[in-house]
């Protein structure tokens, strides 16, 4: 396996209609100055929305698109200039890459025959990756019949028995149905936890990031906005984007003011637990931690739920506070009904502020100093 180094990496593009006419125009910037460290046998997610430079910065590493500016290494060894096939990288894509004219076997061999391996190797490594992924009874079969799940495991045998330096797999999952997903993310977990394997994975489905990445790169507009496990991410983003971005239902926000203390906005009065900065700012609040107060205790808002979303042991209230939507995360057995006003009420420890430029605000250093007093 290898470590992965990502060193101020850039990629410019013409712009597509100009590829189409074969005009010379500006280049469009995909990736900016992007850095990160992959460990060796480290699970790293690529996160963002369409567009952001995810799967253009996993072609990068797998050698299929150039680098317009900035280093690669592979444990340590520049390979800028290194064919994809002097990488020794395996890259699972989105759409399987499946020869349908070829067995389960015929196309997990396909590439160690390109390589000219014995065909004793190449047996002992199809079993080896066949019974890993449990495809035994599935060899002499044909992909046509096969069910999106059994197709995608295909693909990743493909990959393993070559026993690659790394693992790349682009948005692999996306074109399966929501259970096929599940399954298949705990397929990957354990594919992982046997290889010990380095594997870079690219998705915008941060249910996946979350469950699957040791840590993940939230991209966004060609550039880096944040790398960490995903405790981190969820717990302390460094920006609104990130914040909104990681978590399902995403994060509640509520414009407003900071004043001693205090934070207001049209329907909602929250005491901070510290001192933040007088002036405009952004309260981001997870819905699970909204509760709803029954008749003691302080509220932070009162609104009407709009929506209740069962979701079985628990379910999801849609409040409106005025204008202001609000998402709270409850159990479904004490969810009150659509039509009825609640009270309600914010975990202090847990809100997220943002100032005017949509950055993470860190409390007064003098309040610390006071409290810790």
């Amino acid at each position: 396996m290898a470590s992965v180094s990502i060193r101020h990496l850039g990629k410019d593009a013409p712009p597509r209609t100009a590829k189409k006419r074969g005009e010379k125009q500006g280049m469009n910037t995909i990736l900016g100055d992007v850095s990160l460290e992959v460990a060796d046998g480290e699970f790293l997610v690529l996160v963002g929305p369409s567009g952001c430079g995810k799967t253009t910065l996993l072609r990068c590493i797998a050698g299929l698109e150039t680098i317009t500016r900035g280093d690669l290494l592979l444990d340590g060894k520049l390979v800028n200039d290194v064919a994809p096939g002097g990488r020794d990288i395996a890259m699972v894509f989105q759409s399987y890459a499946l020869y349908p004219h070829l067995t389960v076997r015929e196309n997990l061999a396909f590439g160690l025959r390109m390589r000219k391996t014995p065909e004793a190797e190449i047996r002992r490594r199809v079993d080896e990756a066949a019974a890993m992924l449990e495809l035994g009874e599935l060899l002499d079969v044909k992909p046509g019949p096969l069910s999106g799940g059994q197709r995608q495991r295909v693909a990743m045998g493909r990959a393993v028995v070559r026993h690659p330096r790394v693992f790349l797999f682009d948005e692999p999952l996306s074109n399966l149905d929501a259970s096929l997903r599940g399954q298949m993310r705990v397929e990957l977990k354990r594919l992982h936890a046997r290889l010990g394997a380095t594997m870079i994975y690219v998705t915008h489905d941060q249910v996946e990031a979350m469950t699957l990445a040791d840590r993940i790169a939230v991209l966004r507009k060609g550039a880096l906005e944040q790398i960490g496990s995903p405790r981190d991410l969820y717990e302390r983003p460094q920006n609104l984007f990130v914040g909104r971005f990681i978590g399902t239902p995403e994060m509640n926000v509520i414009e407003g003011d900071i004043a001693s203390r205090k934070f207001r906005a049209a329907g909602v009065d929250v005491t901070l637990p510290d001192a933040f900065p007088d002036g405009k700012a952004t309260l981001g609040i997870r819905p699970e931690d909204i509760s709803i107060l029954g008749e003691d205790g302080n509220e932070n808002a009162r609104g009407t739920v709009d929506v209740v979303e069962n979701l079985g042991w628990e379910s999801l209230l849609h409040v409106r506070v005025g204008e202001l939507p609000l998402i709270a995360r409850v159990e479904t057995a004490s969810a009150p009904r659509a039509g009825e006003t609640v009270r309600l009420w914010f975990a202090a420890d847990r809100l997220h502020l943002f100032d005017a430029a949509q950055r993470r605000v860190a409390a007064r250093p003098t309040a610390v100093r006071e409290s810790a007093g």
